[in-house]
């Protein structure tokens, strides 16, 4: 008697996070928002609040990254559908906040008037690794949400 029951997901953990989809997204994540940090901080903060988001979003992603990589690396998880689901979740919305903070940013890039080119060039670089992040987390949310389904 064939069962109609579907296989269960797996969540990986320990090096399996290394090697699996979308966990080994974890690290280029960890990186190009670890570069938006560095390079918004390095730069001229002009108009304050926006680039404050962009600091705010960058500093809690890529901190809540890390911890989301340890918890995953450790099996805190033990194999729950609840973590997919809290995975899914958080990549959707570090995406977003991601994409608010990419826009921010490019308009506040584009609307430097008497800035030196050394910060405008910072700028220029924080917005492209911020949409490479953005696309990244986006990525991974695409990616969680079928290993969500499959639990």
């Amino acid at each position: 008697m064939a069962s109609n029951t579907a296989a269960m997901g797996n969540l990986p953990s320990g090096s399996g996070i290394c090697t699996t989809i979308p966990d080994i997204l974890y690290l280029p994540e960890l990186i190009f928002g670890g570069l938006v940090w560095i390079l918004v901080a390095c730069t001229l903060v002009v108009p304050a609040n926006p680039q404050g988001w962009v600091m705010f979003v960058s500093v809690f992603c890529f901190t809540m990254t890390f911890i989301w990589m340890c918890i995953f690396a450790f099996g805190v998880h033990r194999n729950s559908g609840g973590w997919a689901a809290a995975d899914f979740a958080y990549h959707g919305v570090a995406a977003f906040f991601y994409l608010s903070a990419s826009v921010a940013l490019a308009k506040v890039t584009l609307d430097i008037k008497d800035g030196t080119l050394y910060n405008y060039r910072l700028d220029i670089s924080a917005v492209v690794f911020s949409y490479v992040a953005t696309l990244l987390y986006f990525i991974h949310t695409i990616f969680s949400a079928m290993r969500w389904k499959s639990f």
